[in-house]
């Protein structure tokens, strides 16, 4: 076992493709080396925080591992969970489950009827499904002051600026704001941490995803791992409405990411040229951990929807990303930056 290396955490929202994340974080829970200092999350990489932040206090390792399996089984990957391995190959393909749903009758109605009603014309019927899970979170562990320091993002519906919840600040409201697509629930109303007034929040995805800028603070490690779940690039051109909605949910849940990023490479450059003095900035060391190949088989269909064998697919995929990465930058951590933000920008 090599020497301790502090990481920060920054989850990607995405919906049920967060267990994307799911995966990553379980493979990341092998490494006893590896300390996770900080997470920023938003929408599902809020869930993913508080799941592991709760369950690592209860338990250590394991514990941060069996209680994301907990929020998963939640969520609708508990009874697939049970399947035998062997079964595995017969399982259709994430592309065919994802193109399966995006036309079946239910979806394409529920979608039909998502864009001509708003969440607001059911009245009192209206229930946001994802609160009973969430109401289930140990906040007293997920806002403690031990282990690692939590952030989540929302977006202010007023004047569609980035609020960040940390410590107590965190509660169901503040994870249900995080991950409230507009056109799916009604906003949700919380004490604005700036303000200290109430507040309509919408899914943090719109102007943090996540947020990068709270992992600046000169006491957390330089690392920043970002688990990215909506691919930055697709090849082939949108033409269905399908695909034009979902390229337009990416590009749009993509940008504050990228607009961050960009800050950082511009910041590197002028420590680097000797513009700003060295220690005057923070200088992040910027880490990636992504399956876009997988994610382009997808669709915006299968983040509504939580398909039990896709979730586990996607855990599988999450944990093999993550070994990838391990396996090739592992030693990086702590001494280099491995994401490419000149190409990325170039």
């Amino acid at each position: 076992m090599g020497d301790t290396v502090r990481i920060n955490l920054a989850l990607q929202g995405g919906g049920a493709h967060g267990a994307f994340t799911w995966g990553v974080l379980d493979r990341l829970l092998d490494e006893e080396d590896v300390e996770i200092a900080a997470i920023s999350g938003t929408s599902a990489g809020a869930l993913n925080g508080a799941a592991l932040k709760a369950g690592w206090l209860k338990g250590g390792r394991e514990g941060a591992r069996e209680n994301l399996d907990w929020l998963w089984g939640q969520i609708g990957a508990l009874d697939d969970m049970a399947l035998p391995a062997w079964i595995d190959p017969f399982l259709p393909a994430p592309a065919a489950i994802s193109r399966s749903v995006e036309y079946s009758l239910p979806y394409v109605w529920g979608d039909a009827v998502g864009r001509m009603l708003s969440p607001y014309a059911w009245g009192p019927l209206y229930r946001n499904p994802l609160e009973r899970v969430v109401a289930q979170f140990d906040f007293g562990r997920v806002c403690a002051r031990e282990g690692p320091e939590f952030f989540v993002c929302a977006t202010c519906v007023r004047d569609g600026k980035i609020r960040i919840f940390r410590g107590d600040r965190i509660d169901t409201a503040a994870i249900l704001a995080s991950a409230c697509l507009p056109t799916l629930f009604q906003a949700v109303t919380v004490e604005d941490p700036l303000t200290g007034q109430p507040e309509a929040f919408w899914d943090g995805g719109y102007s943090g995803n996540p947020a990068l800028f709270p992992m600046f603070e000169p006491h957390l490690p330089d690392d920043i791992v970002v688990v990215n779940i909506n691919p930055l690039r697709r090849d082939a051109l949108p033409v269905t409405p399908q695909e034009i909605q979902n390229r337009i949910n990416e590009i749009s849940f993509n940008s504050s990411l990228l607009r961050e990023l960009r800050a950082i490479d511009f910041v590197q450059r002028l420590i680097e040229a000797g513009s700003v003095t060295e220690g005057a900035m923070k200088k992040p060391r910027l880490h990636m951990i992504a399956d876009d190949a997988l994610m382009n088989t997808l669709s915006v269909a299968t983040k509504v929807v939580p398909v039990p064998s896709l979730l586990r697919n996607l855990k599988e995929a999450g944990r093999r990303a993550a070994d990838d990465f391990l396996r090739a930058h592992r030693d990086d951590l702590g001494h280099r930056q491995t994401a490419d933000l000149r190409g990325m920008f170039g």
